[in-house]
């Protein structure tokens, strides 16, 4: 039986997502300079995977987003995978995910008065696919019929493996997700959007933020959740203050650690900026963010930062 979000809601009040697949792989030593990126450790380090979900589990997260983002059909085929091998890596990412919160329920979740954590089946974006930094600028030039296609299949996999969300995410394009979110709502499935934005008012292509989430909200009654990720930490406060509210739906918000990323390289540059991120998550929460947790560069620190400060929030209401 899937958990549902408002029932996770309604026992946590605010949920904590947990943080990036790629920093743990990487410092367990996983080479990621790969067109797959994280997805080469489904296919070759499954126990890695298992163990990022697990020490984000055991660092507080009430959720956690699947190994599955830059795992498609065509990224996979490309590489040699047949059909089938592909299709069944898609759904190993929900396998590896469902056995890791079984271990942590046994160890210790049982018994700490926590939820179950909710499966987040991981959908990216086209532009990951291409792995050329364009899930941060969109425009890919290509076809409604070419997306549709892109994502029907994985998006059937995840569900069907027993995903309790899809979660379209790092979404540049209004466009894309709306492709994306009616997909979802043949499929019957829960999901939730999440946009990458350039600014603390626009998604990547360019469009106002509320805009997209008012578009979405219509005529999708499987929405469950809208909001930003993989987007620095400085604008998220902004755009949670458009998004709460605006539509009705909950704001879920993980952002990057403020560093930049490098297409070629696949590797992030810079250092992190500003607060630090147990203040900033306090930061989302006052401006109504109802899901809090990290991508790309953040680890299970991050989280125990964001644990503790809901912790704060939840006492103090502030």
């Amino acid at each position: 039986m899937r958990i549902t979000l408002d029932e996770a809601l309604a026992q946590q009040k605010i949920l904590l997502l947990d943080g990036s697949m790629s920093t743990p792989l990487e410092a367990m030593g996983c080479d990621l300079n790969d067109p797959l990126w994280t997805a080469r450790a489904l296919a070759e380090r499954p126990e890695l995977v298992r163990k990022v979900h697990l020490d984000y589990f055991r660092a507080g997260a009430d959720a956690g987003i699947t190994d599955s983002y830059q795992a498609t059909i065509p990224g996979l085929t490309e590489r040699g995978y047949s059909l089938r091998e592909a299709e069944d890596l898609i759904a190993r990412s929900v396998e590896l995910f469902l056995e890791a919160r079984r271990a942590w329920w046994e160890e210790e979740g049982r018994s700490s008065g926590r939820p179950m954590p909710l499966c987040l089946g991981s959908v990216g974006p086209y532009g990951a696919y291409l792995a050329d930094g364009s899930e941060y600028r969109g425009n890919y030039g290509v076809s409604d019929q070419v997306l549709r296609d892109f994502h029907h299949r994985r998006m059937e996999i995840l569900w069907e493996a027993g995903a309790d969300l899809l979660a379209l995410e790092t979404m540049p394009s209004l466009h894309e997700a709306c492709i994306a979110a009616d997909l979802a709502e043949e499929l019957g499935a829960d999901y939730y959007v999440s946009f990458s934005c350039r600014d603390g008012s626009h998604i990547c292509e360019g469009d106002r933020v509320e805009d997209c989430a008012r578009a979405l909200a219509e005529g999708h009654p499987h929405l469950r959740m809208i909001g930003v990720n993989c987007t620095p930490p400085q604008f998220v406060e902004s755009l949670v203050t458009h998004l709460h509210g605006c539509c009705g739906l909950p704001v879920v918000v993980y952002p990057n650690s403020g560093e930049t990323y490098d297409p070629v390289t696949k590797t992030w540059h810079g250092t992190p900026g500003g607060p630090d991120f147990g203040d900033y998550a306090r930061r989302w929460m006052r401006a109504g963010a109802s899901a809090v947790g990290g991508c790309c560069r953040t680890v299970d620190s991050h989280i125990r930062q964001a644990a503790r400060s809901r912790e704060i929030y939840l006492k103090l209401g502030r």
